[in-house]
């Protein structure tokens, strides 16, 4: 099964869920990520990520096409704007949205910046971890 997260920039959120699916990942999917837009990455969150031993600084920023809606079997967008003005998905792909609050937005020292990071860096741990806890059921594996 091939799974895209999707977000606004592909600078955060998804490259955080894409990251986690490789690293929770069982042998049946393929993962990427990408935006509605190419942001570049977060500094921040190539910080928090590689707190708990994953490197995303290699994921490239990468904006979505065409080519990916069709690989997709599984679509999952972390944002409202995402979620908003996604295209149109190829029948059969199932899709899924998860309204996370965006960290780069968030204020204040930086230890509390950060704070923001980790907490959204463990929330989306958990649910790529249901997530594909879910399919790999779906899959009977």
């Amino acid at each position: 099964m091939n799974i895209l997260f999707l977000c606004t920039g592909n600078s955060c959120r998804s490259q955080m869920a894409e990251a986690w699916a490789r690293k929770l990942n069982s042998p049946i999917h393929e993962i990427q990520s990408a935006g509605i837009e190419a942001h570049g990455k977060n500094p921040r969150a190539i910080a928090v990520m590689k707190e708990v031993g994953l490197d995303i600084s290699a994921q490239a920023s990468t904006k979505l096409n065409g080519e990916m809606l069709v690989w997709a079997d599984y679509l999952v967008t972390v944002c409202g704007h995402a979620d908003e003005h996604c295209p149109t998905v190829p029948a059969g792909t199932r899709k899924e949205h998860w309204p996370l609050d965006d960290p780069a937005r968030a204020t204040g020292s930086e230890a509390e910046i950060m704070d923001v990071f980790r907490k959204s860096r463990d929330d989306i741990r958990q649910r790529v971890a249901e997530l594909i806890e879910r399919l790999d059921q779906e899959s009977g594996k």
